[in-house]
């Protein structure tokens, strides 16, 4: 049993690199799949942060054939230069380079703008496009502060331009079949909702010197906002996601798409307070900051939401490595980016036995398409339309799942269980208010609301 547990998650582990960690798609393939399309009918793309997801998004964008990308933005030279190789792979020749997104944004010519840059970029950048009157699809989590995720949602909800959050599961069918069972009621009263994200290929961040900055980088602008610090490896590119100053770890790189799905199914919002433990239990004498192993609950009136997370493990809830579980009085529904499945409750006769009941899961199929695909298909369904009301991760979505996120980190940062109080926007813990706002260094300003 132990043997067939243990090949399960491994299994599991493997879809969930091809469908979540990466979506990166082989080039050569690009150039079969895209047909002419008349320079009238072609939508003009820019990318702003042109490594990891940022370029697996304008991947999926490009696989419509009447995409154009005409701008490439990145403040590392070596970045440009692979992507453009790439781009020349499907056929398409090289777009202009930019290392100022500001720059990027005055061409005329740009459509919609891809933001793929570390989080702490994301609310410059969203605004700045917004009044450069361009469509944009920006990644998640919106922000690295409830400030700016604040700022972000009046800027859009006073803009006419279409925005989609990189929450890509909201386009995923068998996503919102799974809510629609959690909302017809069969379930029962629902206690409990569980969301989690279990990392077992992550290792530790090994300790190094500060350094210069690699030929080619513009280190000032990689900082931006952020305070300002010497150059190190370990705060550049991917591992950005672990240091405070551009990220909010685990809970907000994962938790903004899992917890998203558990606010989704219990209509939930803001909590009336939230408690965190955890800390850094892997690899403590790391060099990375936010926490590798965190538990946070969120108190709802008649239920709880509980987020966990463990870098280095693999053996999540459920035998799955992430996912979301709906605990209700008749069953629970198991929710992850493979499938769905409900175990009764009236007929569970306990882990490890026999002959254990459990509905037929309901698997991943999409007809071949990614989740990404859908979810950058859905966006240019709205762009083209010009009907916001299509878009299935529309800034609110993302404003909800990033405040939760956030607040789960405040509270850790705290140590203490933290009340919100709906009306003023803030908690009543005054110590944890500190941790809701943006801090701005080198001469970069908060967008005004």
């Amino acid at each position: 049993m132990f043997g067939n547990r243990r090949e399960f998650i491994k299994k599991s582990t493997a879809g969930l690199l091809v469908s979540g960690a990466t979506f990166m798609f082989p080039m050569e393939l690009l150039a079969a799949m895209r047909k002419k399309v008349g320079p009238n009918d072609t939508v003009n793309v820019g990318l702003i942060g042109c490594n990891g997801m940022g370029f697996s998004d304008l991947s999926s964008f490009l696989k419509m054939s009447d995409i154009n990308v005409i701008g490439l933005c990145d403040v590392d030279e070596t970045v440009l230069q692979k992507r453009t190789a790439d781009l020349e792979k499907a056929g398409i020749k090289k777009p202009k380079w930019y290392k100022d997104y500001r720059k990027l944004l005055e061409n005329k010519d740009i459509d919609v703008v891809i933001i793929g840059t570390p989080d702490h970029w994301h609310c410059l950048q969203l605004t700045d496009a917004l009044q450069a009157g361009k469509d944009v699809y920006c990644e998640k989590p919106i922000a690295n502060s409830v400030q700016e995720a604040n700022i972000m949602l009046n800027y859009v909800g006073a803009s006419d331009r279409m925005v989609q959050i990189g929450q890509w599961q909201r386009s995923q069918p068998h996503f919102v079949d799974a809510i629609d069972f959690v909302h017809s009621g069969k379930l029962g009263e629902i206690r409990l909702a569980k969301a989690w994200a279990y990392q077992g290929w992550m290792k530790p961040v090994p300790i190094v010197p500060d350094g210069t900055a690699p030929a080619g980088v513009d280190y000032d602008m990689w900082l931006g906002p952020a305070t300002q610090r010497p150059f190190n490896p370990n705060r550049f590119h991917f591992n950005f996601r672990w240091f405070w100053d551009y990220a909010g770890g685990l809970m907000t790189d994962w938790g903004v798409h899992l917890i998203d799905y558990a606010l989704y199914g219990m209509k939930a919002s803001t909590p009336k307070s939230v408690m965190a433990l955890g800390g850094k239990f892997a690899y403590p004498d790391d060099a990375s900051e936010t926490p590798d192993t965190l538990q946070t609950v969120y108190e709802y009136d008649g239920f709880s939401i509980l987020w966990e997370h463990a870098t280095g493990i693999d053996g999540g809830n459920y035998g799955r490595n992430h996912g979301i579980a709906f605990i209700g009085n008749n069953g629970t529904l198991v929710l992850d980016r493979q499938g769905w499945e409900v175990i009764p409750e009236t007929e569970f006769q306990g882990w490890g036995k026999d002959g254990i009941p459990k509905m037929e899961a309901m698997k991943f199929d999409n007809g071949g398409q990614s989740g990404l695909d859908l979810h950058t298909q859905n966006f240019m369904e709205a762009v083209k339309s010009r009907d916001a009301s299509k878009l299935t991760a529309p800034i609110k979505v993302g404003y909800d799942a990033a405040l939760v996120s956030h607040m789960g980190n405040a509270a850790f940062k705290t140590g203490n269980r933290i009340y919100w109080d709906d009306a003023s926007g803030k908690f009543k813990n005054e110590e944890a208010n500190q941790y809701l706002m943006a801090n701005y260094q080198n001469g970069w300003k908060l967008p005004m609301v």
